[in-house]
């Protein structure tokens, strides 16, 4: 069963015009679920106007620093405008235990000093925060550098931070920030991170052959260029992590027509879920419809967050048949190959599926 736990505001931050930093604290028995890895996520729900919301926000803390999470509205966003707004000290709000592999893992300190590598935008600096001041703060040997994109310096999340972290770990931390908005001076750190600005930093600026690992968040174009430029100089895929803070849904409205043809049709497969060893079976169109929101649909309390295919909230085994996942930002080539999927991504190709939810 999906259970989520409240947690107790005890400070808000105001970052930027536009972001809020929020600490919390979980209940005295459940500090042990909120203990978190770096670059982990909780996902928090609420309602508004009795619809519940749920979003994920990435924790921007190192482990043992306490929980905090960065949030920044954005355009007609109900919970982050609220959570800039109207959110008070004091105030609880509810969600899962932390999530997500966007991370360094387990790295223990080496003889020779390894060159960790962080490219993001906006607010996909939060995640990469929190391994950075990890991976400082664990092996006195690593070097971190951080290529940090924004329209403008007011709109620089963590800045007193990143400039703290710097004064820090003077000659192992470095930052480099380029700016896209109007205004901004030509040259080497003017305009967005993509593949042409990789190419004029790296060689002079950044040896990624040499690297140990590079993170990666910030929007999907961003993120397929830059891995594609670290690939090409020299770094290998198996170690360039990356994590989306949004991703494009794909022709919601032609999915559900698809969905209810197949119905009309009589065009069903047998579908059964797996939550904690209970095994649910339930007809579900052959197409038009993912594998969470049938389950959903028939009452089940399969876990959600994004519903895009960039968490990794909804990972489930395929035991039986045969699915294709319309998106996957979230599950390496070897996990798929082993039979993970992200449910809200499945659409079956067999008559039948049996699909186990991990870890629930």
């Amino acid at each position: 069963m999906q259970e989520f736990f409240p947690l107790t505001v005890t400070d808000i931050a105001h970052d930027t015009r536009d972001a809020v930093v929020l600490s919390l604290a979980p209940r005295a028995e459940d500090m042990e679920r909120f203990r978190f890895r770096p670059g982990q996520y909780l996902t928090f729900r609420r309602s508004f106007d009795g619809a519940e919301l749920r979003r994920s926000y990435s924790i921007c803390a190192a482990p043992g620093e306490g929980l905090r999470v960065g949030i920044k509205r954005v355009s007609g966003g109900a919970f982050s405008g609220w959570a800039k707004s109207d959110l008070a000290v004091g105030d609880t709000i509810e969600a899962m235990p932390p999530q997500g592999r966007f991370g360094p893992g387990d790295t223990a300190p080496g003889v020779q000093a390894r060159h960790y590598i962080g490219f993001a935008a906006g607010s996909g600096i939060t995640p990469v925060l929190s391994i950075a001041r990890t991976i400082l703060g664990g092996d006195p040997e690593a070097r971190f550098t951080l290529v940090y994109g924004n329209r403008a310096v007011a709109s620089v999340m963590f800045r007193a931070e990143l400039g703290e972290l710097k004064d820090r770990y003077l000659s192992r931390f470095s930052v480099l920030h380029l700016f896209s908005g109007p205004g901004a001076e030509e040259g080497l750190f003017s305009g967005r991170i993509d593949a042409g600005k990789c190419a004029a930093l790296f060689g002079g600026w950044l040896q990624p052959a040499e690297a140990e690992m590079a993170f990666i968040c910030g929007p999907e174009a961003m993120m397929k260029e830059v891995a594609g430029a670290l690939e090409g100089a020299g770094l290998p895929r198996e170690r360039i992590r990356f994590e989306l803070f949004g991703a494009d849904q794909p022709g919601r409205a032609k999915l559900r027509a698809e969905a209810a043809a197949a119905r009309a049709s009589g065009d069903m497969v047998r579908a059964t879920v797996i939550i904690d060893g209970a095994a649910t079976e339930f007809q579900m169109p052959r197409r038009g419809q993912s594998v969470l929101e049938a389950a959903r649909e028939h009452d089940i309390d399969a876990p959600f967050s994004c519903k895009a295919g960039v968490c990794s909230t909804c990972i489930g085994r395929v035991h039986k048949g045969e699915v294709e996942m319309l998106q996957n930002y979230a599950l390496e080539d070897y996990e798929v190959a082993r039979g993970l999927v992200l449910t809200c991504q499945c659409i079956p190709l067999s008559d039948e599926i049996v699909i186990e939810y991990e870890g629930h």
